[in-house]
């Protein structure tokens, strides 16, 4: 099915909502058009577009509720689609937390949409393909990875006046490149809404150098080290800690922003004054829908840390209604404030010190002080007198990220990901920080 435009997408809704004989109607009509491209060896081993269009439909009786999904548009489905959800909900038990759906509001759009990337086509994705595979041949390298690019739509009706409908754009691409003999690993991802924004190549030369610079790594001695870790490696740390600014987990004492006595540590300063964290929809960078999809909230510029204060928590529909607060929508993104330094020149301003190209494997140990350990690998490198002196042994590491935000040395520029582990689209700056935690050598390249 094709990418519906509003007023198409709108009959669909509203007939849905005609149809419908519960006391409150929530429908969500998602559809996306995926290509892409994925090689391994040095040649290219799947490649494809996929089309997908769902509705969702959701009713409640009371406090009971049912939800139903569809991917047939005529009458005769929607209206099965609808009595389905219904049925579902007579059934149901009542919900102790139902929250009625939002009365009507205003969307304002926000720019997730490129025309450029829409018109992807089968010769761009190869050409992602060639340009990695014929320079790792030419370097005697080996490499691997898959570029997707997406084009989308998401509309969302309520029986209250609800209506929001916006198209969403996006690339993604991810490269390992490794020697022929396995010694040396290099990593990149890169992440877009608008594909001008996009380099192929300049990416898949980042991880060939990296590969070619990290064979023959020598062992390091664990222990705590002056650490640079680039952008894509403190993301997938820090999206462990995120999850964790919900008011009602810090309130009933299940993270690391409870107090005793049931109180959470809104407004305490956690970490290092240079931490300036924000949510921002209509970023340029990292545009998001101005809707909470799941609660259809409209979303707000917030600030979720302010001069290493707690500014925000992410207040529930249900929770902020017993703790007499205002509910918005949930963050679609994470924007951390960073430097003008790029990577080589933080690196050229440390005297000794380790490089992370990428952090993995991660798992959490302690949510209450959000404890993380995971391995390095694709290219860690020891730094000595302002320049990287050879490869390292990756290592294991035990770190917390709210410890390492403390032991800020320097912020670098901002990059836009999409973290590995996160659900938010992210602009995060490389970090130099002091002390970071290598617990034991890995043998993993």
């Amino acid at each position: 099915m094709k990418i519906l435009t509003q007023d198409e997408a709108k009959r669909i809704t509203d007939k849905v909502l005609s149809l419908s004989k519960a006391d409150e109607c929530v429908v969500t009509l998602n559809g996306s058009r995926v290509g892409n491209v994925r090689y391994a060896r040095n040649a290219v081993s799947t490649a494809g577009l996929v089309e997908d269009t769902q509705l969702t439909v959701s009713v409640a009786f009371g406090k009971k509720q049912g939800t139903a999904n569809i991917n047939e548009f005529d009458d005769k489905s929607l209206e099965k689609v609808v009595r389905r959800a219904e049925d579902l909900a007579r059934l149901a038990p009542e919900n102790p937390e139902f929250m009625p759906t939002p009365e009507k509001q205003v969307f304002r759009a926000t720019s997730t949409f490129s025309e450029k990337t829409a018109a992807i086509d089968p010769e761009y994705r190869a050409q992602v393909a060639a340009y990695s595979i014929e320079q790792s041949r030419k370097n005697k390298l080996v490499a691997a990875g898959f570029f997707t690019d997406r084009t989308s739509f998401e509309t969302v009706a309520n029986s209250r006046g609800v209506f929001g409908h916006q198209q969403q754009t996006g690339v993604d691409f991810t490269c390992t490149v490794r020697t022929e003999d396995g010694r040396g690993s290099g990593w990149v991802r890169r992440d877009a809404n608008d594909v001008a924004r996009f380099d192929a190549r300049a990416a898949s030369d980042i991880a060939i150098e990296k590969a070619l610079r990290s064979a023959d790594a020598k062992a390091l001695e664990p222990g705590r080290y002056t650490v640079i870790l680039e952008p894509a490696a403190s993301a997938d740390l820090m999206a462990y800690m995120f999850s964790a600014f919900d008011a009602r987990s810090a309130d009933e004492g299940r993270s690391f922003l409870a107090k005793k006595g049931g109180q959470n540590r809104l407004g305490d300063k956690l970490f290092d004054e240079q931490v300036n964290i924000w949510a921002d929809p209509w970023d340029k960078d990292v545009p998001v829908l101005p809707w909470d999809s799941q609660n259809l909230l409209a979303r707000e510029r917030m600030d979720l840390i302010k001069n290493g204060k707690v500014a925000s928590l992410d207040y529930s529909q249900y929770w902020a209604k017993k703790m007499g607060k205002r509910a918005i929508g949930t963050p679609g993104n994470i924007i951390m404030a960073g430097g003008s330094k790029s990577t080589e020149e933080l690196i050229a301003g440390t005297k000794k010190g380790v490089l992370v190209t990428r952090t993995w494997y991660i798992r959490m140990v302690d949510p209450q002080s959000v404890l993380l350990t995971g391995l390095t690998r694709d290219g860690t490198f020891y730094i000595e007198n302002g320049k990287i002196k050879h490869p390292v042994k990756n290592f294991r590491f035990n770190e917390s990220p709210v410890t390492m935000l403390n032991n800020i040395d320097e912020l670098g520029r901002g990059e836009i990901l999409s973290g590995d582990e996160s659900p938010y689209q992210m602009v995060i700056p490389a970090i130099r920080v002091r002390d970071f935690n290598f617990t034991s050598l890995s043998d993993a390249v």
